[in-house]
């Protein structure tokens, strides 16, 4: 979404009290600056296995490493990409057909059971994968979850029914099917996201189990592989496949360049050691423009930042304390003063870009109140101290704190922003339950469908439902959309469903984003898209 305020505009003095009211990597390879490679800043990721990578710094890896079954065109429409061609006559059982020729990067040729084989060990449940959620519209996936004992104690689970989903079902070597378990007309576009790629038999040391160290040297069917090892912490260095049989990339290679820090990643954007910076730091907005010229930019992007409520927790279970400590957020000041209009006030619980949002949704609760807000917390005897953790590698810790300060200043408790060294930790904590407060997230969406924010946010069983939101009704307005026959039908129940977040409040909607990026002198064709992603076949080394 387009900025509001100009970009040379300095931090006003509006920003500086919000800050000041009192709450509290290394240099480039030197072979990249010639030769027909870049380095594109990420933060380090949680996870590489596709089924198991479910935040923006690892998808970005993967990208480069995997191929699609499907892109989106410009219009957000999946286009077959690895696939020929995908069909289905009643939105129940799809058809898939490879193309042929493609191989992984070791030379195993890609056939339909790398797809079956990769999602059924997402799909098992004892396998943990975070991306699971993902395949539970495929039939049998329920027989691959484990129930918990019905008496009490501390009993180990035991294994699920079967170990693979019954709605998958191979034709030939390019050729499978997939059956759901009810109609979903959005189907097609749900296979554009990563936890979608195949694995080749390298992956596995025996059926349905990973091989150790796989890891960290992935093999995938993308255009690019990996040289040497993913290098924890510091870089993950791609190299060009030969003879790569689809859309092949202007560059030779990639390195990942993993920061903690997004004003180091700045500082070396500008001294020309990273080539790409996808998302300029809070503090540096105001100097962009001088620092870089023509190579500072803006598009459209899917981002959409929340604070989650630990509802588990007893002193969040009251849903007035959750409206009150959303009231007393000004968005508009936070948007305005600390991302300099770079990002626009949340007031619903799904991204402007997607099919059936809804401005103004979230109403009076995610209007600026602090009377209001004060009134209902008094009254719902909402916690003396309140703490947001935030990820530090993630440049949140500016308007974390705004928004503490805000949340002082009107209800009169105190508030402490909380920075975990990595975004990975963050979610290691949250998924953990441990107790580190209102949690600062963000979503980037995975294909272009409302119920990509409604089910992986807050269903009760949702990928990244950190906050143990669940509500019987909303899932089943969710499952209705997806069973929907057109995709008017199922923007009706999605919309039906998002009003019900309005009525429980289990995250507190802040604001959305649009891409402010950044390159050096030596790449030139860059453009950043709507999934924060980098266009790795259209980036090039000037000259």
């Amino acid at each position: 979404m387009p900025g509001k305020s100009p970009w040379k505009m300095a931090v006003g003095a509006t920003a500086i009290a919000l800050l000041a009211a009192g709450c509290g990597g290394g240099g480039s390879d030197d072979s990249s600056s010639t030769s027909n490679t870049v380095v594109i800043g990420i933060g380090e990721p949680q996870h590489l296995i596709p089924t198991n990578s479910t935040e923006s710094n690892g998808s970005e890896v993967l990208a480069s490493l995997f191929y699609p079954l499907v892109d989106f065109d410009a219009q957000n429409k999946p286009v077959p990409v690895a696939a020929e061609s995908i069909t289905s006559t009643d939105n129940i059982t799809w058809t898939v057909k490879l193309k042929p020729g493609f191989t992984f990067s070791n030379g195993e040729a890609v056939t339909s059971d790398n797809y079956i084989n990769a999602w059924n060990y997402g799909a098992y449940g004892p396998n943990g994968q975070g991306a699971s959620y993902f395949f539970d519209k495929i039939a049998g996936y329920e027989d691959l979850q484990s129930k918990d004992p019905d008496d009490d104690g501390p009993k180990k689970a035991p294994d699920p029914k079967a170990k693979t989903l019954t709605g998958l079902k191979k034709v030939d070597d390019t050729t499978f099917t997939i059956t759901l378990s009810a109609p979903f007309s959005g189907w097609e576009s749900v296979m554009g996201y990563s936890a979608f790629y195949p694995l080749p038999k390298a992956a596995f040391k025996s059926e349905g189990v990973i091989a150790d160290g796989f890891e960290d040297a992935i093999i995938g069917n993308g255009p690019f592989k990996l040289k040497g090892k993913w290098e924890h912490d510091s870089q993950i260095v791609v190299e060009k496949v030969a003879d790569f049989k689809g859309t092949v990339p202007k560059v030779d290679g990639i390195t990942w360049k993993i920061y903690q820090d997004q004003q180091a990643e700045y500082a070396d954007l500008v001294s020309g050691n990273v080539d790409v910076q996808t998302t300029i730091p809070i503090e540096s907005l105001a100097k962009a423009s001088a620092d870089l010229g023509d190579r500072f930019k803006k598009s459209p992007n899917s981002g959409f930042g929340f604070i989650g409520f630990p509802t588990f927790q007893p002193e969040f279970k009251d849903v007035r304390v959750r409206q009150a400590i959303s009231m007393a957020i000004n968005r508009q000041e936070i948007t305005d003063q600390i991302f300099l209009g770079s990002r626009s006030p949340a007031t619903s619980f799904v991204s402007p870009v997607v099919a059936g949002y809804r401005p103004d949704t979230c109403g009076e609760n995610c209007t600026y109140n602090p009377t209001k807000a004060k009134e209902l917390y008094t009254a719902a005897n909402g916690p003396k101290e309140i703490k947001i953790t935030y990820n530090a590698d993630g440049n949140h810790k500016a308007w974390i704190d705004a928004t503490c300060n805000q949340i002082k200043a009107s209800l009169g408790v105190n508030c402490v922003g909380n920075g975990e060294p990595k975004f990975s930790d963050l979610l290691t904590k949250a998924e953990k339950k441990e107790p580190i407060g209102l949690i600062r997230l963000g979503w980037l969406m995975d294909y272009p469908l409302m119920e990509n924010y409604l089910g992986p946010l807050y269903s009760t069983t949702g990928s990244s439902n950190y906050y143990g939101y669940s509500s019987p009704a909303f899932d089943k307005l969710v499952a209705d959309g997806s069973k929907a026959a057109t995709s008017d039908e199922a923007i009706k129940d999605w919309q039906a469903a998002e009003d019900i977040l309005v009525k429980d409040m289990p995250v507190a909607p802040i604001y959305t984003q649009q891409n402010v990026y950044g390159y050096s002198t030596k790449v030139s064709n860059v453009n950043v898209d709507l999934f924060q992603k980098v266009d790795l076949y259209k980036i090039e080394v000037v000259g």
